[in-house]
């Protein structure tokens, strides 16, 4: 593992130990995984979030707004921790971390599913059973409302990824023929 690399498993590792101490791990991880693609998503954020002209107050401060309400405090500290230790750019790849880590104790997998709409229940259901099936792993779907999804989803467990959507199907066929 890179000196990047043990820094990201070292913040993953002290929040699942937070997270822990408070038996609030799966909503850690919920939380985490929403701000994370929805800073993924917002190039203003990001910027924000890690401008070094911008008092760390401020940009926690940003923080606090965006999670008010819609995470726990302990999730928004978390984040405050990375943001304020400089580490913005690692967050993603802390989140996933801990994510990882959070399933395998549980002893599964975390697979991303991409989808253009939001999933319910039984969808959500049938997916994570179909992904086990697939993949012969115990799996935990985490998804992600994208729009540039055209009909149908992406799932990437580990270094697996399956392609169901139109465009590749529509791809496929162009190859064929």
């Amino acid at each position: 593992m890179t000196a990047d690399g043990s820094k990201v498993d070292a913040y993953a590792r002290a929040i699942l130990e937070l997270a822990r101490a408070e038996d609030r791990v799966r909503p850690v991880e919920d939380d985490l995984f929403r701000f994370v693609r929805a800073l993924e998503g917002s190039e203003p954020l990001r910027a924000a979030l890690s401008d070094p002209q911008l008092p760390v107050e401020r940009r926690l401060a940003v923080v606090d707004e965006l999670t008010e309400g819609r995470a726990l405090r302990l999730s928004a500290a978390a984040i405050g921790l990375v943001i304020a230790a400089g580490r913005v750019n690692d967050l993603g790849a802390i989140a996933d971390r801990f994510i990882e880590l959070a399933a395998a104790e549980r002893s599964r997998e975390v697979a991303e599913v991409r989808s253009a709409v939001e999933l319910d229940e039984a969808q959500l259901a049938r997916l994570t059973e179909a992904l086990g099936r697939a993949t012969g792993k115990a799996v935990e779907v985490k998804v992600v409302v994208d729009p540039s999804v055209l009909g149908g989803l992406v799932a990437r467990i580990g270094d697996t990824v399956i392609d169901g959507t139109v465009r590749h199907r529509l791809d496929q066929m162009k190859a064929q023929l």
